[in-house]
């Protein structure tokens, strides 16, 4: 899977981790973060990340800040992007099976480093259960001008 990974200027240490992750697992990685010691706004990394993931450049995208919050309010105002903020593996879960979450976004200073590799475990490997769920993700879709692509 080629997944864009991001971050800002307080969660340079996760994405690193992450990163090491996915590249072990097999995934193809862009690496949209900073380095520890460098600034950067989270809603110019959540933009650009999040226009990767809504052109079909990247099948998802993980954005890492402080909480989580900044970044996923950023990258869902990208039409196609669904980015959820998760803490927990259950949202981590159902934000893909129900909501078809395209980007998990998480903050270095809420969750713990094991749980961080969790999250994105959990939602890379949860598929969209369709059904019901797809319905209400094409509402979703129609708020945002309508984008099937991501």
């Amino acid at each position: 899977m080629k997944i864009v990974i991001g971050c800002d200027h307080a969660a340079p240490e996760y994405r690193e981790m992450i990163k090491e992750e996915l590249l072990a697992a097999g995934h193809e990685v862009i690496d949209l973060g900073v380095k520890a010691g460098e600034k950067a706004d989270y809603p110019d990394v959540a933009e650009k990340a999040g226009r990767l993931v809504a052109d079909g450049t990247c099948e998802k995208g993980i954005l890492i800040c402080g909480t989580g919050v900044g970044m996923s309010i950023a990258a869902n105002k990208i039409p196609g992007v669904r980015a959820a903020c998760c803490s927990d593996l259950s949202s981590a879960r159902l934000c893909r099976a129900h909501n078809d979450a395209n980007v998990l976004c998480f903050g270095q200073r809420i969750v713990g480093s094991e749980v961080a590799k969790e999250l994105v475990e959990v939602f890379l490997r949860t598929p969209f259960e369709g059904g019901r769920h797809a319905r209400r993700v094409d509402k979703i879709r129609a708020l945002d001008g309508g984008r099937h692509d991501a």
